[in-house]
């Protein structure tokens, strides 16, 4: 008859509850019933139908409750990894062979010591009380451990409510000035449209006049650098890279945009940028020559060792042709076959643009000197910079404030009261001067513009900006 024996009802109503927690449900409504002298074999019936349980079972529960109070089902004894088997298994890197030859020592020298388990019956504790990451943190790290872990996803935003920073070094031997070098790359996304808003190089470890020239790049929208752009929500920027954060925070400010400094070594916390950190290196650092991640040979050679490097201006170069390439032509499965650009102007989110006159001041470097107009123009580095404006207006004394390393266009203000007004309204004022294209010794001059103009921009799409030296290729005399 089925559940003579007491074994599990077959073909019956599916249970509910699961068998463990069912038991630990029925036993004390039970009990409580037993007590009170109104428990039938009815109400065990009921039980077992409900738990899909025999009624030799329950009874065999009921008796077990009556005589120890025992609720639910209790799992037999059995060894455990306990604090010092994990301290012992940090040690000795997740290997449980050395942590039990470490306790049969033990053991061998201090006849008071614990039992020692067998190595099998030590695996299987092993492998029962500590999780998947756990066991991979103790072979391989904190990384191996973190790659187990589960993360959630940010809810979809819209435009310019959350942007990424972050700095990447780039796996790539360049040729600067005859010596081999790593460049670095600081640079800015969208979090919603996954634009890239503003990019930075330098041939050295990045500092902090690389982060305002592509904090600058990345709120401006006028040409060439729109039309992503404008002020951000919030940005989000790594804790562990100091200088970084302490500069986008001071920085931004002013603008009251709060910058959020995520704990380091978080990738987790700031996906949007990473992805983009690892997106340049597989899809584009990859192929450079000189690429220091390629596959190596016996001994850990690369295998073209000779290959001739890239300048560095070319490389630059071709850096920008990807971020154009990233913003007005790749489709990120996120944006559902938008490009980066699209997705930008499909949002129409307004958007907090910064004017001319509140970023005259930004992320521009003074030298502390005083110039005097003259017929050229503003002689400064060896250049001679001019515009419209300038004209009456020899003998002026005034400074120069200049975006680090980008030397096409710099700003002039009065030396004496450092105002800055409309030319028609005082003669006191400030403007952008572009970098004067010269024929022999006589400059042309070229319109003043509202805007920064980098020289090595690629396209009007993509906001970029390189924090080399670059030199024009023609000065005054």
């Amino acid at each position: 008859m089925p559940g003579s024996r007491g074994e599990d009802l077959v073909g019956g109503p599916a249970a509910v509850f699961p068998p463990q927690s069912g038991r630990a449900a029925a036993m004390p409504r039970l009990l409580d019933l037993d007590g009170r002298g109104e428990l039938t074999a009815a109400h065990v019936r009921l039980v077992a139908q409900a738990l899909g349980k025999s009624e030799r079972t329950v009874w065999r529960w009921l008796a077990a409750a009556r005589a120890d109070h025992r609720l639910a089902w209790v799992e037999s004894s059995h060894f455990t990894v306990t604090t010092e088997i994990r301290r012992l298994l940090a040690l000795w890197g997740g290997n449980a062979s050395r942590v039990h030859a470490e306790l049969m020592q033990r053991a061998a020298e201090d006849p008071d010591a614990p039992a020692v388990p067998s190595l099998s019956t030590l695996h299987r504790a092993i492998r029962r009380d500590l999780t998947r990451g756990e066991r991979a943190g103790l072979g391989s790290g904190e990384a191996a451990r973190r790659a187990h872990d589960v993360f959630g996803q940010r809810p979809a935003t819209h435009r310019n409510a959350v942007w990424e920073g972050d700095h990447k070094h780039v796996p790539v031997e360049v040729d600067v000035e005859g010596e081999l070098a790593t460049p670095w790359v600081t640079w800015f996304i969208d979090c919603a449209t996954k634009a890239i808003t503003g990019v930075a190089v330098t041939a050295h470890a990045p500092s902090r006049d690389a982060v305002l020239a592509s904090l600058r790049i990345a709120i401006t929208r006028s040409e060439p650098f729109g039309p992503v752009g404008g002020l951000p929500g919030q940005i989000r920027v790594d804790r562990g890279k100091e200088f970084l954060c302490a500069t986008v925070t001071a920085a931004m400010g002013a603008f009251a945009v709060p910058v959020t400094d995520l704990p380091a070594y978080t990738p987790h916390l700031k996906g949007t940028i990473e992805a983009l950190n690892d997106a340049v290196e597989e899809m584009f650092l990859v192929s450079l020559p000189r690429y220091t991640g390629r596959q190596k040979l016996t001994g850990g050679h690369l295998a073209d060792p000779d290959a001739p490097p890239l300048t560095y201006e070319a490389f630059v170069g071709l850096l920008l042709d990807w971020v154009t390439w990233w913003n007005t032509r790749h489709h990120p499965s996120a944006l559902n076959g938008k490009t980066p650009i699209e997705a930008w102007q499909a949002d129409a989110t307004p958007l907090t643009d910064v004017s001319a006159s509140q970023l005259a001041t930004f992320a521009l470097e003074d030298d502390g000197r005083t110039y005097t107009i003259s017929t050229s123009g503003v002689r400064w580095r060896r250049r001679d910079y001019l515009a419209p404006w300038m004209n009456g207006r020899t003998g002026t004394k005034v400074s120069v404030r200049h975006l680090p390393h980008h030397d096409d266009t710099i700003e002039v203000f009065d030396a004496t009261t450092g105002r800055h007004t409309a030319p028609s309204n005082s003669q006191h004022c400030q403007h952008i001067a572009r970098k004067g294209v010269t024929s022999g010794n006589t400059p042309h001059v070229i319109p003043t513009g509202n805007q920064l103009t980098s020289i090595i921009t690629k396209n009007v799409n993509t906001k970029s900006a390189s924090t080399s030296p670059l030199k024009s290729p023609t000065t005054t005399g």
